[in-house]
C-alpha cells in the first residue's frame, strides 16, 4: 500500500518571510558568517578575533605570534571551515532535492542508503588504489562516490515508485536494505584492507572533517557549482511535482527529464560530500524541514536557503566536535546523529498521525 505523506503546510507566519527571499537569504548569510568567524577562533589553539585579523593580514600584529597564527589559520582552520561550508551545503541541498523528488519530507540521502552507496564506492576506491590501481588521480575518489550515489538513487527510485506514486514504506525499507548491503560490502573491504586503508575506512564510517586540505576543497568546487547553477532551473518544476506527476505534466513539466536531472544532482551532491568527509547523516533532513516550517515549501527559496543553513549546522557541529572532548576530537557524524535522530523520530510520529496510522 502506498501512503502519500504531504509536506508540512505553510503557516501564516511563514508567508511574509516566503515573500521576502532577500531578507531570508541575508539573515542566513549573516548567521553563516558569524558561525565561520566563531569556528576560526575556537579550538585547541584559541585565536582571539584581534589575532585572527592579524593572521589574515587585515591588521598589523606581533610578527612572532602572527606567524604561528597564520600557519594555524591558513593551513588548518580555513580549509576546514571551507570544507564544512561546502559539505553542509551539498548535503542540505541534496536532501531538499530528494524530498522534492520523492514528494516526502522524510526522504534523506543518509537514511535511505544513498550516503552508504557513495561511501561504499569511495571505500572501494581507497582499497583498490592501494592494491590494483596505485596511480589514481585525486578526482577519482569524488567521482567514484558520485557513481555510487547515482546507482543507489536510481535503484531506490525504481523500487519506491509505482504507478506515479512513491511509497514511504518502500522508500524506507528499500533504503534500509540498500544500506545494509552497502555496509556488508564495506565490511568485506575492511577485512582485506591494510592498516593505512583501515584507518581511512574508519574515517568514512564515522564522518569527520579532520583531513581537510585545500586540495580536497578544490575537488568539491565543481560539484557545488553544478548544484548552485542547476537547482534554480528546476525549482519551479519541483514545486509542480509536489502536486503529482500527472498534474506536473499537464502544467508543462517534463517529468522524466526532471527526475533524471534531480537524481544526477542529488548523487553529485551526496557523492562529493561523502568522498571528502565520510558518512554524515541527518543534515539533509533537518535543514529542509526547519526551513519549511519558517519559509514554506517553495523550492525557489527552499534550496538556496538550504545551501546557507546547511553550512551553519555543519560549522556548529564541527566546532562542537573539536571542543567537547578537547584535545581529542569527536567524529562529526556522531554529533549530527545525536541531533538528527530525535528530529527524525518527531517527524515520523507527526506524519504517522497525519496518515492516521
Amino acid at each position: 500500500m502506498s501512503i502519500a505523506l504531504p509536506f508540512p503546510a505553510r503557516s501564516r507566519d511563514a508567508r511574509p518571510l516566503a515573500r521576502s527571499p532577500a531578507l531570508v537569504l541575508g539573515v542566513l548569510f549573516a548567521v553563516l558568517a558569524t558561525a565561520a568567524l566563531a569556528a576560526a577562533t575556537v579550538g585547541a589553539a584559541g585565536i582571539p578575533p584581534g589575532r585572527l585579523a592579524a593572521a589574515l593580514g587585515l591588521i598589523q600584529g606581533d610578527p612572532a605570534v602572527a606567524a604561528h597564527d597564520e600557519l594555524v589559520v591558513w593551513s588548518i582552520r580555513l580549509p576546514r571551515i571551507a570544507m564544512a561550508v561546502m559539505v553542509g551545503a551539498l548535503l542540505a541541498a541534496g536532501g531538499a532535492m530528494m524530498q522534492g523528488l520523492f514528494r516526502n519530507p522524510l526522504a534523506d540521502p543518509g537514511l535511505v542508503g544513498v550516503s552508504s552507496g557513495a561511501a561504499l564506492a569511495a571505500a572501494a576506491t581507497i582499497v583498490l588504489s592501494g592494491k590494483l590501481l596505485p596511480d589514481l588521480p585525486p578526482v577519482a575518489l569524488p567521482l567514484a562516490a558520485f557513481v555510487g550515489a547515482l546507482v543507489v538513487t536510481a535503484v531506490l527510485y525504481r523500487i519506491a515508485t509505482r504507478g506515479g506514486r512513491t511509497s514511504i514504506a518502500m522508500l524506507l525499507l528499500g533504503g534500509l536494505a540498500i544500506g545494509a548491503l552497502a555496509g556488508a560490502l564495506t565490511g568485506l573491504l575492511v577485512f582485506i584492507a591494510d592498516d593505512r586503508q583501515l584507518r581511512d575506512l574508519t574515517f568514512w564510517s564515522l564522518g569527520s572533517l579532520a583531513g581537510a586540505t585545500w586540495a580536497k576543497v578544490a575537488t568539491l568546487v565543481p560539484f557545488l557549482l553544478a548544484v548552485v547553477v542547476a537547482t534554480p532551473l528546476i525549482a519551479r518544476d519541483l514545486d509542480r511535482l509536489a502536486l503529482g506527476e500527472a498534474e506536473a505534466y499537464h502544467l508543462g513539466t517534463a517529468v522524466e527529464r526532471l527526475k533524471r536531472i534531480a537524481i544526477v544532482l542529488v548523487s553529485a551532491a551526496v557523492g562529493a560530500a561523502v568522498a571528502v568527509s565520510g558518512v554524515i547523516g541527518f543534515v539533509g533532513i533537518i535543514v529542509p524541514h526547519l526551513l519549511r516550517l519558517v519559509i514554506g515549501p517553495g523550492h525557489r527559496l527552499l534550496v538556496p536557503a538550504s545551501l546557507l543553513l546547511g553550512p551553519v549546522l555543519m560549522l556548529i557541529a564541527d566546532t562542537l566536535a573539536r571542543v567537547v572532548v578537547a584535545p581529542a576530537e569527536l567524529p562529526i557524524g556522531i554529533l549530527t546523529a545525536v541531533l538528527g535522530a530525535p528530529v527524525f523520530l518527531g517527524l515520523l510520529l507527526k506524519q504517522r498521525a497525519l496518515a492516521g496510522l
